[in-house]
């Protein structure tokens, strides 16, 4: 097994990469302690069943990640990753790049009809025909050296990738379903996916209050979490969880003292620049004026849904799922259907490939314009006159 130390390896083997129609790579890190995933590993493979298989080890001094940025932006090789999200992720905050072209079998595979978020171990089982030893999964990839089991799991999931990529991509082809899974990644290499604006942190914390004042303190003590973890790079939960936060906006305190007397907040979070921070925030939430105050975002849960429309919709959902091969969660949500049945239109499903496969008739259904009918076991669209 090959390991990559060296910035002129690296570079050498990505120059043999971008003859290459594809190359298979995935990622190993650790995110724990801090708030940005602390890369690891990097394995890559070849095509081919004795294609070339290496490790690299960005960790190392002599190493510079710049080749592989490089092939990142060479646009005749296809990236090939399984659920890319944190791989993506890691290599825009490192090197402010995206893999392109871009290739996610997970994502893929949904499109294919093998279910929601479907694992990489399913899919060697099921394509490659064979299994991944899954017993170093919890291993502290930042010690060294390496053993040899942990080196030989790390390069099983870019070696037996090969064989699902080209799978699927083929089914893919077959089907003329390329454009749905191009759709699917623009997502995946779109900056705002992963950048947090702290002013917007709020809206991730789940709160059923609807006062604006209480919203208002929440909100600047979510953006001082952020902007506090971003900053010194630690998780949002070393800072203080989202029971405390809740519990500070409730108990408002205005010094030390009264912060001291929360049952929720770390100890940590008692003293020093989190304290202050924590009290500035309280203030500065007390100190919107009225008119400026949120209000609830959790719109839907107010939402008049017709129960009968939205019971039919998640009948054509199933439908339309079994009948396009494409798992039902990827083309909507059931949040998406119960808004649906409220009248929002604003909604993915009902734009793009979704619209093609779903989106459409899931107007037309709530409209009036189509019927449902169960024939022989199958549910029909039935057109009706008006």
């Amino acid at each position: 097994m090959k390991i990559i130390t060296t910035t002129d390896d690296l570079a050498a083997f990505c120059t043999a990469a971008k003859s290459e129609p594809y190359v298979t790579i995935d990622t190993e890190f650790l995110r724990e302690r801090t708030y940005w995933a602390k890369l690891c590993l990097v394995q890559m493979a070849l095509p081919g069943k004795t294609g070339e298989a290496v490790l690299i080890d960005p960790l190392a001094n002599d190493l510079s990640m710049e080749p592989l940025y490089d092939l990142f932006r060479h646009p005749g090789t296809v990236k090939v990753f399984h659920a890319a999200r944190q791989d993506l992720e890691i290599f825009f905050v490192e090197g402010n790049v995206f893999p392109k072209p871009l290739f996610d079998t997970q994502v893929a595979a949904m499109v294919c009809g093998f279910g929601e978020q479907v694992g990489y171990e399913t899919l060697v089982r099921k394509i490659a025909r064979a299994q991944v030893d899954k017993t170093s999964r919890f291993t502290d990839w930042s010690r060294r050296p390496l053993s040899t089991a942990q080196m030989e799991y790390a390069l099983a999931d870019v070696t037996h990738l090969r064989v699902v990529y080209e799978h699927l991509a083929a089914q893919i082809a077959r089907a003329g379903r390329a454009a749905w899974v191009d759709e699917e990644l623009a997502v995946l290499t779109d900056p705002a996916t992963y950048t947090v604006n702290p002013a917007e942190a709020w809206l991730r914390v789940k709160t059923r209050n609807s006062s604006g004042r209480f919203l208002a303190i929440v909100r600047e003590l979510a953006r001082f979490r952020e902007t506090y973890a971003q900053t010194n790079n630690v998780p949002r939960s070393r800072v203080y969880k989202d029971d405390a936060l809740l519990e500070l906006a409730s108990t408002k305190p205005a010094d030390l003292n009264a912060l001291g007397q929360s049952r929720l907040l770390l100890r940590e979070a008692r003293r020093g620049e989190i304290a202050e921070g924590i009290l500035a925030a309280v203030k500065a939430g007390l100190a919107v004026p009225t008119p400026d105050l949120p209000k609830p975002v959790n719109g839907r849960e107010g939402m008049q849904v017709d129960p009968a429309v939205a019971d039919l919709l998640r009948v054509l959902l199933k439908s339309k799922s079994e009948s396009s091969g494409v798992a039902a969660k990827l083309i909507a949500s059931s949040a998406d259907l119960d808004a649906l049945a409220a009248g929002e239109r604003d909604l993915p499903t009902l734009h793009g490939w979704r619209a093609e496969v779903f989106g459409d008739d899931a107007l037309r259904l709530c409209s009036g314009q189509i019927g449902l009918s169960a024939r022989a076991g199958m549910i029909e669209v039935v057109r009706l006159d008006a």
